[in-house]
């Protein structure tokens, strides 16, 4: 038997009604065209109230969307992630859109690299770049763990050392567009193969710690 979908509640810190609401429809309304907007998803009514009360910098990093959708059986097989290991992710504001990413280590939930807002971008630009500078992260910092990031798709744009992106270039995203062509060029002239890159099980283990906590 399917599992229903779980319930979310969404704060609005900053947006164009600051709130609470039980949608990401109302939610994307609130926060869509505001720069700068603050939002974050919570699993219980009780917590999404009280962080209402407080400041949105109080919760960035912090899960509080943990959860699985999937049979005790099932996550028996699938297991823990690894640790130490370093988790990457990227929000985007539209998509394209403004764009930041960064990379959390899973075992101490510690922020080691953030980067943007980049005024237009993807979510599978920011998810790849994060994968390339989690990368060199650890190979500067001589660092042997993985690498874990929930895009399928920067996965493969890592393997193949290739972005395979529809998005235009121009004036206003040129910056982002510099970075993709050192990173490829970062990938065809560094030997990371002693990191792990893995996929992410959000069915199992819930949001990727380095979540932005934005949907």
């Amino acid at each position: 038997m399917a599992k229903n979908k779980r319930k979310k509640y969404y704060v609005v810190w900053k947006g164009h009604n600051p709130g609470i609401y039980d949608s990401w429809d109302e939610c994307k309304k609130q926060v869509l065209g505001v720069e700068g907007a603050q939002y974050k998803s919570f699993s219980r009514k009780e917590d999404a109230e009280s962080a209402f009360k407080g400041f949105y910098e109080s919760y960035m990093g912090v899960d509080t969307d943990n959860g699985s959708t999937l049979p005790d059986e099932e996550l028996e097989l699938i297991g823990k992630p690894v640790v130490p290991s370093l988790s990457v992710d990227a929000a985007c504001s539209g998509n394209p859109g403004v764009l930041e990413y960064r990379g959390v280590f899973v075992h101490n939930k510690k922020q080691v690299f953030k980067r943007g807002p980049y005024p237009e971008g993807t979510v599978n630009i920011g998810e790849f770049l994060a994968i390339v500078l989690g990368l060199a992260f650890l190979k500067t910092h001589n660092l042997k763990m993985p690498v874990y990031s929930d895009s399928n798709t920067a996965i493969k744009w890592v393997k193949d050392k290739k972005v395979n992106t529809k998005l235009e270039r121009n004036r206003k995203n040129e910056e982002l567009f510099n970075h993709i062509e050192k990173a490829v060029e970062w990938l065809k002239t560094n030997d990371y193969s002693d990191i792990p890159i893995l996929k992410w099980r959000t069915d199992a283990w819930g949001e990727i710690p380095a979540d932005f906590g934005r949907k």
